[in-house]
């Protein structure tokens, strides 16, 4: 086979990571960038799929182990695009690089962090913990080696990790590098974000601790969560005894998402099942405006119907209060088959918010077309710049996987032409 220029996979995700190893498998050049130090993307994060309730660790660590495998793939993280220009088959692209300022010799043995003085709020667990400046994104982190937040980093001043690394891995001078890159076709696998819970005021997410989104809860159910896989309630450690799930909280909304991002029932479902397996007394109430398991899901939904203790209402949430004496909430609504008002008082609020485009809030330098919500519009009869997973729509894992591998074929396609 000629020898084809690469294809550039830009985001580390499941569907990046999914996009690369299928062209790299069947011979291609693949560089896949990253904006975070590592791969993964959402899917690290969580703590089981739905309906199996199977750990994602291990779909990863197969797939961090094919690209180990697989000459054909370079990785390059911490790494955003600034420019492209060409065209489809002859893409030049500007590529700028932060700084580890930790480098390929560290064994990850965690002495610099026992000495390091700073702490940074801990993104990987949504801001419920924190690391040192200098820190393991998590315990399966790929590439396994340290990087230092330079944002809290007090640098050379301090140096404490310098004096007792024993393998000169910590470099504080590295510079921001900038790459230029040759790609015959470039696909797009940038993701998603949580939606801003702060954004809706009736909800008070950003005045009462114990009111969490999705996301939150998936890691306070992981065993490598800021609790250890231990529920409890933010405020006070508190063990839970009854606990709301809000869905659609701004979705389906034209004052913050239109759209479904057709995982969020599903979602609330498996952390219900978190709750009631930890607490087997505790009382687990969610308030839907329409429950949404489709094909093989519904099977799942019914299995969760089944728990007594889990009650569900049909109605919107027309607010969040705090309840005085205690750090309890009051969750008030409506239940529209009823036409009751709804009022429980609750240990903790989990909001089901949405799927946002991570792509939304800068968009791809290139001639790329976004739908009316900023997710990508895949015009495939438009060859060189692609995108997959839900860098185009809200979408699950295993659909995200499926798409990425059809971009995959389309890339190569591209540079063969």
């Amino acid at each position: 086979m000629a020898e084809e220029k690469s294809i550039l996979v830009v985001g580390g995700g499941i569907s990046g990571i999914t996009t690369a190893v299928e062209a790299a498998e069947v011979g291609y050049k693949v560089i896949l960038l990253e904006k975070s130090p590592y791969l993964g993307g959402r899917v690290a994060k969580m703590n089981k799929y739905f309906p199996k309730l199977c750990p994602p660790s291990c779909g990863l660590e197969i797939n961090f182990k094919r690209i180990k495998q697989n000459n054909n793939i370079k990785i390059l993280t911490q790494a955003e695009i600034e420019n492209i220009s060409g065209q489809a088959g002859d893409y030049d692209v500007t590529v700028k690089l932060s700084p580890r300022l930790v480098n390929e010799k560290c064994t990850s043995c965690n002495k610099c962090v026992d000495v390091c003085p700073v702490e940074r709020s801990n993104e990987f667990n949504y801001g419920m913990d924190k690391t040192r400046a200098i820190y393991l994104p998590h315990e399966m982190a790929f590439p396994l080696r340290y990087v230092i937040d330079s944002d809290v980093c007090e640098g050379a001043e301090c140096g404490k990790c310098v004096e007792v690394c024993d393998y000169k891995a910590i470099d504080l001078d590295m510079k921001p590098e900038t790459r230029n890159i040759k790609a015959g076709s470039i696909v797009y696998a940038t993701g998603w974000k949580p939606f801003d819970a702060a954004s809706i005021e009736n909800f008070e997410y950003d005045k009462q601790p114990n009111v969490i989104t999705n996301v939150m809860m998936e890691r306070l159910a992981a065993s490598n969560g800021p609790t250890k896989g231990k529920i409890v309630r933010p405020s006070d450690g508190k063990e839970i005894e009854s606990i709301a799930f809000v869905q659609c909280a701004g979705s389906r909304d034209e004052n913050y998402l239109p759209y479904c991002s057709t995982v969020c029932c599903l979602a609330s479902l498996k952390q219900a099942i978190y709750v009631r397996e930890q607490y087997p007394d505790s009382k687990v109430y969610i308030f839907y405006i329409d429950l949404r398991a489709l094909g093989k899901y519904e099977t799942f939904y019914q299995q969760v119907q089944k728990d007594e203790n889990i009650i569900f209402h049909k109605g919107k949430i027309a607010k969040i209060a705090e309840y005085e004496p205690t750090d309890d909430l009051i969750v008030e609504g409506e239940d529209t088959i009823s036409g009751n008002k709804i009022k429980e008082k609750v240990n903790m609020v989990v909001l089901a918010t949405g799927m946002a485009p991570s792509i939304a809030d800068s968009k791809i330098p290139s001639d790329i077309t976004y739908d009316e919500f900023g997710f990508v519009f895949n015009d495939l009869q438009k060859a060189g710049i692609y995108a997959a997973g839900v860098a185009k729509k809200p979408v699950n894992v295993a659909s995200s996987i499926q798409d990425a591998t059809g971009m995959a074929l389309k890339a190569i396609q591209c540079v063969r032409r």
